[in-house]
């Protein structure tokens, strides 16, 4: 099970979800962030079919954008520190993961939140994906981010349903700048 929900993470951190527009007015700066949670193995309203292999994986229908990824830096000065938490508990020694949004990771991002892993990621977009795990009271840093639009997602069993649940949070950066997070549900 933890081999699992590991996949789904490395697909999240290594997705973006086109159906989540990157800014939303209203927020500091004139943005907003938007967390997307679902139970695994439930269906979002809006979910296109989707046939898994015999690994339980649905195969990418977006093919690696090397053009798209060109323009994206690897390494920079932003952070993102926070915390992840199910039902107010802190989940500790959870992975978590920063992608960059474009067309490959939104594909793998709505697959996740509807309750399905998709094949592994292509290697030259895990180069631009940060990760780290959190301490035994859920927090997470990570430094060296370049500025741009991220995905932060984690998943955790929930404590009280035994649910598992993915947890992504759309979180733009500018340069040199330190963003708080709360990955919770």
């Amino acid at each position: 099970m933890t081999r699992w929900i590991l996949l789904i993470l490395v697909g999240l951190a290594l997705s973006g979800c086109q159906i989540i527009e990157p800014r939303y007015p209203g927020g500091p700066s004139g943005q907003s962030e938007r967390v997307e949670v679902i139970e695994r193995g439930t269906r979002a309203p809006d979910e296109r079919a989707a046939r898994p292999s015999a690994d339980g994986r649905v195969a990418r229908q977006v093919a690696f954008p090397a053009d798209e990824y060109a323009t994206l830096s690897k390494r920079g000065s932003a952070a993102i520190s926070g915390r992840l938490t199910i039902g107010g508990r802190p989940m500790a020694d959870r992975s978590v993961s920063v992608a960059p949004i474009t067309t490959y990771s939104a594909e793998a991002a709505e697959q996740a939140l509807a309750g399905r892993a998709v094949e592994p990621a292509d290697p030259r977009a895990r180069a631009y994906t940060h990760t780290t795990r959190t301490d035994a009271d859920g927090r997470f840093r990570l430094n060296g981010l370049p500025a741009g639009e991220f995905y932060v997602s984690s998943s955790a069993r929930d404590p009280v349903s035994g649910q598992t649940r993915v947890i992504i949070q759309q979180v733009s950066l500018g340069n040199g700048q330190s963003r708080r997070i709360e990955l919770s549900r």
